[in-house]
């Protein structure tokens, strides 16, 4: 049974997308087999992935709106063990096709969890926002890793995205946990930097990942190649960090290469 993890944080820039991307990617080269899905109706995971969007005919958004999901839906990536869920324009109406609709905010779960077995990770961008479809990803999901940058205002909103949790885990998922807070976009030469290091570890303490994800010009160029860095390069500093992420998050939860395709 797969672990299902979202990649959330409402303040945009954070590294959502990016570390969707690059931490999925790094699963997959360890063999674990790894579904993306873009829940960000920009599509950047999917565009990053190298996917045309105007070519996709099935999208995360037809699975919440028909509440199921098929092999149609699923479209394999360059990696082995990654496949991709991908998003498009249309996922802007969900937010307002779902109001009226039954059991909207379980819907993206009821989807995942027929496929749940067939994957050892989960993993799943949300959009910068607290909408229904973000609420969806947090219901359907088993843990939460909320990426901060290390610039300033680094915890503005992250305040309002914990007491979104606590109240998603008071009514709609009681398993619920935070996985962790990922440092990104960090630069060992600015002192500022180290300062949020130091803050958001004194704050988090233990929720704190170990790894912190540099600011690196290769990890910024892959998307527009459309390939995760480990494809683009599997030295730069960005690819090694979030290698070493992957490796942190199955160590942590014991996983074992269970799923079959």
């Amino acid at each position: 049974m797969g672990k299902i993890i979202s990649i959330a944080n409402q303040k945009g820039g954070v590294g959502k997308t990016t570390t969707s991307i690059n931490l999925a990617a790094s699963l997959a080269a360890l063999e674990y087999k790894t579904l993306l899905v873009d829940a960000d109706p920009q599509a950047n995971s999917t565009s990053g992935l190298g996917i045309n969007v105007e070519k996709i005919n099935k999208s995360i958004y037809d699975c919440m709106i028909d509440e199921k999901i098929s092999n149609k839906n699923i479209i394999k990536t360059e990696l082995d063990y990654l496949h991709l869920l991908p998003s498009d324009i249309d996922l802007v109406g969900a937010e307002i096709e779902m109001v009226e609709l039954k059991n909207r905010d379980t819907r993206m779960k009821n989807c995942l969890d027929s496929i749940k077995n067939k994957y050892d990770f989960i993993i799943i961008d949300c959009s910068p926002s607290l909408g229904i479809v973000t609420i969806n990803s947090l219901v359907a999901s088993d843990s939460i890793i909320i990426p901060v940058q290390c610039e300033y205002f680094a915890l503005e909103g992250l305040g309002k995205l914990l007491e979104t949790i606590k109240l998603i885990q008071s009514k709609l998922n009681y398993n619920l946990s935070i996985e962790g807070i990922l440092l990104s976009m960090y630069d060992v030469r600015l002192r500022l930097s180290n300062q949020v290091v130091e803050e958001v570890q004194m704050h988090f303490k233990s929720l704190v990942f170990n790894t912190i994800i540099p600011r690196n010009v290769r990890l910024s160029e892959a998307p527009s190649y459309g390939v995760p860095a480990i494809s683009y390069d599997a030295d730069c500093k960005g690819s090694l960090s979030y290698m070493n992420l992957a490796k942190e998050l199955i160590k942590k939860n014991k996983i074992t290469k269970e799923a079959i395709w």
